[in-house]
């Protein structure tokens, strides 16, 4: 599977790479507002909306859903020196990474009650991670989280989402000047779960963000990821894997707006697909606007289609709009399993499933390493496997 497939192709009557797209100038235009009524309600025929199975949002985007008080339970645990504060929505900061930027985030904005904010001090080097329980108990819930990181920190924070739930949320990172933050963010949903939410990072001077954000679980996943960069020197890594089953709408909207000059960002995410109707959507947007000089930028779509029955749109957008960079780029591929790698393993005494598991494992492998906590790397990793089982039983 070559990374060069070119966008808007067809690979397959099932697999859809690239399609109709629209110059991200459109997209960055439309309303950012922390109030859902500057936003109409979708219809499904918007751009940012056309992949989005709207019935299956239960009311997220129309209003209709409202807070049950039994949505999600979150609990953080944190090392020593590291703060937890549960805050009202006149916290100061709140919204500070950005506005929403689409109906759902602004729905969650406007009805969330209470903001749990993590700060990790200036300076600080934590060796062990934070980490962040969601944990679903069945009811409709809005949810706002900060994790906010003082200048040349290092932490990782991973943000684990199980169990069932209807749940909006917006996640701002605030990242200061030298910080270093890591985040895994884990979509390990029951099937029946609802999942949106908008991810901000405001990237600090020579700061460096690497989310890794990994999405097996629920009924309906969409992911806005999103980056801003506040100095010059930012760095940005974004990392995904998705393991997208029968019947499961997975999708990840990632935009990077590069304003800023000289900061650098590097975007890789990788799909597996198995299943009747499993349907996996992947949009990376990356601005680079006339200001922004001597950026360096690539970003890397790739999915493996395991079965008949699912489907895959893939489309990467680079806009750019100075001459004056470092490097740009972006890559999209989609593909079934390579015949002779299977071959090549089975000629060597492998059984086909055995070797199938092992080509699934080889793809997801470089950005599981991307982790870097070998407990949750392992977790993840029985994860797919067992996805793997349950299809051949």
């Amino acid at each position: 599977m070559a990374d060069n497939t070119p966008v808007g192709s067809t690979t397959d009557g099932a697999i859809q790479v690239g399609g109709p797209q629209q110059p991200i100038d459109a997209r960055v235009s439309a309303p950012a507002s922390y109030d859902v009524a500057d936003f109409p309600v979708p219809h499904g025929r918007e751009e940012e909306w056309r992949f989005t199975p709207l019935a299956r949002l239960r009311g997220l985007h129309d209003g209709t859903a409202v807070a049950d008080g039994a949505g999600v339970k979150v609990e953080v645990s944190a090392p020593e020196g590291v703060t937890v504060e549960t805050v009202g929505r006149d916290d100061a900061r709140l919204g500070r990474a950005g506005k929403p930027v689409d109906r759902v985030a602004a729905q969650a904005f406007s009805a969330f009650e209470k903001a749990s904010v993590i700060s990790i001090p200036k300076d600080a080097v934590l060796t062990e991670p934070v980490r962040v329980s969601v944990h679903g108990e069945g009811g409709v819930a809005f949810g706002h989280q900060v994790v906010e990181i003082g200048a040349f920190a290092e932490a990782v924070v991973v943000i684990d989402h199980t169990g069932d739930a209807t749940l909006a949320a917006n996640v701002e990172y605030l990242i200061g000047d030298g910080a270093k933050l890591t985040v895994v963010s884990v979509q390990d949903w029951e099937p029946t779960a609802v999942h949106a939410a908008q991810h901000t990072a405001l990237v600090g001077r020579d700061a460096s963000f690497k989310s890794v954000i990994v999405t097996f679980g629920g009924d309906l996943v969409r992911l806005h990821p999103r980056v801003v960069y506040g100095a010059p020197g930012g760095e940005a890594e974004l990392y995904g894997l998705y393991f997208t089953d029968e019947g499961q709408h997975q999708e990840h909207r990632l935009f990077v707006d590069h304003d800023t000059p000289h900061c650098r960002s590097n975007v890789a995410y990788k799909g597996a697909l198995q299943g009747k109707d499993a349907h996996a959507v992947w949009i990376g947007d990356v601005l680079i606007r006339a200001a922004a000089e001597g950026t360096d930028t690539y970003e890397l779509n790739r999915n493996l289609v395991l079965t008949d029955g699912a489907r895959v749109d893939s489309v990467p957008n680079l806009e750019i709009e100075t001459g004056e960079i470092v490097g740009a780029g972006h890559a999209s591929a989609t593909g079934r399993f390579d015949d002779e790698q299977l071959f090549y393993l089975m000629a060597r005494g492998i059984p086909a499933e055995e070797a199938r598991r092992l080509v699934v494992r080889g793809f997801f492998a470089e950005l599981v390493q991307q982790i870097g906590i070998p407990e949750l790397e392992e977790r993840l990793i029985g994860k797919i496997e067992a996805e793997l089982e349950a299809a051949v039983a």
